[in-house]
This record gives structure tokens, sequence and C-alpha cells, in this order.
């Protein structure tokens, strides 16, 4: 249900996070990496007219220090 969720959050205005913390499958019976998992979601927001940020933009939207400063 994790992409079918960040979907709805994209068509809502919201923001999307996925991740092996959150849900382990990319399919039904498949085990998924973060990779894999980040891939399926930026195509998702792609095609909803979204755009996935990098790393740094999201530390930036949040107010956060980049870690490696």
């Amino acid at each position: 249900l994790q992409m079918p969720m960040a979907a709805q959050s994209v068509l809502l205005g919201g923001h999307v996070r996925v991740g092996l913390e959150d849900n382990l499958y990319l399919d039904k019976g498949v085990f998924a990496s973060n990779a894999q998992l980040v891939e399926r979601a930026a195509g998702i927001i792609t095609r909803l007219g979204a755009r996935a940020v990098t790393p740094m933009d999201a530390r930036r939207m949040l107010g956060l220090r980049n870690p490696h400063e």
C-alpha cells in the first residue's frame, strides 16, 4: 500500500517518504531495496506532474542543516 498512498499524497499536495523502515516489499512477495523503492516512488511522482527533490532540497525545505558542513 505504500505506493498508492504516495500517489494520493502527491495528488493532495503533500510530500512522500519511502524506505525499508516503512515497507519491505517492491511487489507482493518481492523484497525491495531502498533504491528500488525510491525509484518507483520518483516515477510515480514524475508521472503525476510533480518532482522529486534531492536530499539537500529536502533539508532546506525542512530547515535542517547540512550534516556535511
